[in-house]
């Protein structure tokens, strides 16, 4: 909405005239891949409404069974906080190095909860995408939320040019769902495409974590691309031996298919079925994927 788009301007305003002088390291200079050791190790947000990553893992990874809050998708894994994004837009080159990193330092499964539709440097973060495919890490990506055809509309980051090949066979995009069937299951404000969304999950009012131990509500197509993320880590994790691209398959191949009409952006006129929305034209099922997934030899 309006206001929200207001606050993030001068938020990305306040933090490039650097106003109130808060020291920062040189070197980072987002045109350039020349200096690639900067930033710091301080992960935790610097202000309490700063929590779409913490909302965002907890939907991953919340404890099970425990009584409190939510339970993730998946048991028995481990986040890995990179915090390459500020209020606001992200520069290529944290995104591209933000993925190199967690390659090189055990990610099986990343999550990439964030997009733009401008992106100077796009072919670093597709040498970084296919970085993690040639080092059999899987990525799932948030489709975005402006209600937009991406086959027509680029969102990035993408792991192709328009409508050319894939850069690597590693990489998930995700649309959001409301929470019920029907017409009105397409959330409004997801983006979808037939060519570069390649399935759909719940994304609107999830309710999940939150900094300071506490919990909300929260929608769009970063809260439906970590329930993918989860059911990728819970393949992986049952079954380690499975390969990123194998991976990717089961969770496309064991979707819950769907025909019916649904609307599509919000608008009541625009009214096409469900299957003709994304690559896969289904809904992701981590019990299929679990059986699907047990019967690869």
């Amino acid at each position: 909405d309006l206001t929200s788009s207001l606050e993030q301007i001068n938020d990305r305003l306040a933090y490039n005239l650097n106003k109130d002088f808060k020291g920062r390291k040189t070197g980072d200079n987002p045109d350039t891949m020349d200096n690639k050791f900067y930033g710091n190790n301080n992960v935790k947000p610097s202000e309490k409404g700063e929590s779409h990553g913490t909302h965002v893992s907890g939907i991953i990874a919340a404890e099970r069974g425990n009584g409190k809050g939510v339970d993730g998708v998946a048991n028995n894994v481990k986040i890995m906080a990179v915090r390459a994004v500020p209020n606001g837009d992200e520069y290529d080159k944290d995104v591209a190095l933000a993925i190199r990193y967690a390659v090189d330092n055990g990610a099986k499964v990343i999550n990439t909860s964030f997009g733009k539709y401008y992106s100077p440097h796009s072919d670093w973060v597709r040498d970084a995408i296919k970085y993690a495919g040639d080092h059999d890490v899987l990525i799932v990506n948030a489709a975005g939320n402006e209600s937009l055809d991406i086959d027509k509309k680029a969102v990035y980051p993408n792991d192709a040019i328009g409508t050319g090949p894939e850069v690597a066979d590693n990489f998930i995009t995700v649309g959001a769902l409301e929470p019920k069937y029907g017409s009105g299951m397409v959330a409004g404000f997801s983006n979808y495409g037939k060519i570069n969304v390649d399935i759909f999950a719940p994304g609107a009012k999830i309710y999940s974590t939150t900094p300071e131990n506490e919990y909300d509500t929260k929608g769009g197509t970063s809260m439906a691309s970590p329930a993918v993320a989860g059911v990728a880590a819970l393949i992986r994790s049952y079954y380690p031996k499975l390969s990123a691209a194998q991976v990717k398959k089961v969770i496309l191949d064991s979707g819950l298919p769907l025909t019916t009409k649904v609307v599509v952006g919000g608008e009541a006129s625009d009214v096409r079925a469900f299957n003709g929305l994304s690559k896969s034209g289904k809904i992701a099922n981590v019990y299929n994927a679990l059986i699907l997934a047990s019967e690869i030899k």
